[in-house]
Formats: structure tokens, sequence, C-alpha cells
């Protein structure tokens, strides 16, 4: 078996953009193949190179049937077949894991991952029944009604964070004060004309009409991010009557798309950016906890990535997480021993948003370049996703020269 490394600057992601904004009239899908393409060519990589793919998408888009070999052959890589895979929030870090799979395996010497998805304008579906009355069937809102209710747990997502608030005693005020510090964290990303994400997403972004063949709008970064104080946090009530969540302190519905390239030492050193960076995915994990407790599915999902790293949480140099709701960072911090104040030095998803399959993904690069400008170290990435489960990413950098 071989070790899976990412080339340095093989990755990519679009500014999010708050659902039903720049970025709601583009085909989800078709987004996705188009920013791969575009980003590719903008690194010299030769698309010969890589020799199969993975898409992480969970909204359903015309076409999606057809899922990776058509976003591929779209994306100018006709050649490629593999899998589409949707597994909620999740759908990142298990397309990264695949992929490293692949590749460890020797079944791949380079993987294209593409995560995409739309959030605005979802899609409503009807369910023929024959069995209902005059053989009516059933419709679903595939977005709004999947956020109202959990059909196993049987409660809207807040609900679970409200679960795991009163489990360990987490009230607003010590929610608001950790927003406020993911909101200055943001903020550093955006110093020196948005240096950080600069290093991974093209800026100014020209957004495509639909037909990708000129530009509409440009964004200047992530869209839709509201201004955040401590007073403004103050006034708002929470969601739930009763309870401690507020619409500050959990994230918002988002589109855009992400990218990455996963291969073998060898493959990798071709593609990179930089020779002297070495990033290597060291250990995935996964984890289901009690139900209606999404929020705290993160934890036993970073234990299980961290013991197959055989590493110690004090060991980590770097980490980045899925936060639908803030509770979710204090809980983990909690049970870990992590610095909540730490974590995220850059933002995270519940400052710029949730598009869903490219999430985790943009997470997993921002540890990735986080981790460079440090010099190195090791780094992980967990967050949850619906049905009370989670997954993790650890991943190593080296910088050679060291």
């Amino acid at each position: 078996m071989t070790e899976a490394h990412v080339p340095y600057g093989g990755y990519w992601c679009s500014p999010f953009a708050r659902w039903q904004g720049g970025l709601s009239h583009l085909h989800a899908l078709e987004f996705g193949a188009w920013l791969a393409r575009e980003s590719l060519a903008e690194r010299d990589i030769d698309a010969a190179l890589i020799d199969s793919g993975v898409l992480g998408t969970t909204i359903p888009q015309r076409g999606a049937f057809y899922g990776l070999p058509w976003v591929a052959a779209l994306a100018g890589m006709p050649h490629l077949a593999g899998p589409t895979i949707a597994q909620a929030c999740a759908t990142s870090a298990r397309c990264v894991s695949l992929a490293s799979q692949e590749v460890a395996f020797g079944a791949s010497q380079c993987t294209l991952v593409i995560t995409a998805d739309r959030v605005s304008n979802g899609p409503q579906i009807y369910y023929p029944d024959p069995r209902g009355p005059g053989g009516a069937g059933e419709n679903e809102s595939w977005v709004m009604a999947n956020f109202e209710r959990d059909p196993w747990a049987g409660v809207p997502m807040v609900r679970t964070a409200e679960n795991v608030a009163a489990r360990f005693g987490i009230g607003t005020e010590a929610q608001h004060e950790l927003v406020l510090q993911r909101y200055a964290q943001y903020g550093e990303a955006l110093k020196d004309d948005s240096a950080f994400h600069a290093r991974f997403m093209r800026l100014p972004f020209a957004v495509p009409d639909v037909a990708f063949r000129k530009t509409v709008a440009t964004l200047q970064g992530d869209e839709g991010i509201h201004a955040t104080t401590r007073e403004g946090l103050a006034r708002l009530r929470p969601v739930i009557e009763g309870g401690t969540v507020t619409h500050g302190a959990q994230t918002h519905p988002a589109d855009g798309s992400a990218g990455m390239l996963v291969a073998s030492r060898e493959r990798a050193r071709q593609l990179t950016r930089r020779p002297e960076i070495e990033i290597r995915i060291v250990a995935t994990g996964q984890a289901r906890t009690d139900i209606a407790a999404m929020p705290y599915a993160p934890v036993p999902a970073a234990r299980e990535a961290m013991a197959r790293a055989g590493l110690r949480f004090d060991e980590l140099h770097a980490v980045t997480t899925h936060n639908p709701f803030i509770v979710n960072d204090i809980v983990l911090a909690r049970e870990t021993g992590l610095d909540a104040m730490e974590m995220n030095r850059f933002g995270c998803s519940l400052v710029w948003g949730h598009p869903q399959a490219p999430t985790g993904l943009r997470a997993i690069i921002e540890l990735i370049e986080t981790l460079e400008m440090r010099g190195g170290g090791h780094g992980l990435f967990t967050g949850c996703a619906a049905g009370d489960s989670a997954m993790a990413v650890v991943v190593e950098v080296t910088d050679t020269r060291a």
C-alpha cells in the first residue's frame, strides 16, 4: 500500500454565497465542473495525469443521475469514472477518505475530488403513491423539509443543538462569546486584500452566466456575511422558545463548490506548486452519537481519527471544524482538551456559510494552508452531519527544508 498525498496548491474553492445570492442561478454540478476545469488550467495541471474521480453532492440537480462521469466530462476529463457520494455535511470528508483509499490500494495515481451544491432553489419532489386517495402522492421540499425534521429523530436540526447545550450546560452567553471569536478570526482571513483566501480562491471572482460564456457579476469574496457585534448578538432571541441557540450562533445555507487532488507521493510531486511542501492524508474517522445529539458526533469521530493516526490531541498544531452550531466547538473543546479559541484560525462554516458538500472540503483546504503558514505539523478537521453522525480527517504538512 502507498500513502495518499495532496499536491500543494492542488485544491480550490469558490467564494460561498448566501442562498438566493450571487451563485443561485448556476447549476451546481455544471458550476463545479467549470471551476475544476478553470482551476486545473490555472495550475498548469495536465488532466491526463488524473485517472479517477469522485463527486460529492447532496442536493439533486438536473442530470445528477449521471454523476461523476458527466461532471468529469464537462470538466474536460471524459476518461474519468468514479462514484457520486452524498453523506450530508460529511460528504467532503467521505470523498477525501474514498480518494485516499483508491490511492492507498493502488487503484489510482491521482483522484479528482469535486464537491458542489446549490442550496438555493432546492428541488420540489413529488413521490407517486398508488395507495393514496385517488392515487395522489406526496410532495417534499428537498432542502426545507430536511432542515425542519430528521425523519428518524423527529426533530429539527436546531433541537439537536439545544439537546447538547442542555446536556453540557452551555448557555447563550458562552455561545455568543465564541461566535465573536470566530468572526474575529474570519477578519484575519480578510486582511491584505483577503490574502489568506487568495491562497486557494480566485479573487475577485468572476461569476459566469448559466451558459458559462460570459461574466454576469463579480464577487470580492464570500457573499452574505453579516456584521456581528456583541451588542447585536445580545438582542437576538433563541430560535426555540426557552432555548439557548440564536440565529447568531448557527450557520446559514449557501451555494458554492470546491475541489482537490488526492495522489500518490510521486504523482503529487509532479503536480505540486511547491515541491518542498508535502501534504499527507494520515487518517479518517467516523461516528454516530445518541439520537438528536448531532453536535456531539464530531467528538467520537475525532477520537477515532486521532487514534488511527497515533496522535494525542495535544500534539495537534491546527484544528478546523464544520460547526453549523457554535455548540459543536464548545463541546469538542471540553471533551478533548483543545482550546476552542484557537480552532478555526481564519474562520469557519459558522461564518462563511454551509453549501453542504463543499463545506468540509473548504475547511480541510484552510487547515492545510494554516499548517503551511506555521511551517508544517499535524492538523484535524472534524464536523457533524445529518443523522447524528460526523467524520474527521487528520492531515500532516511537512516543509522538507526544515
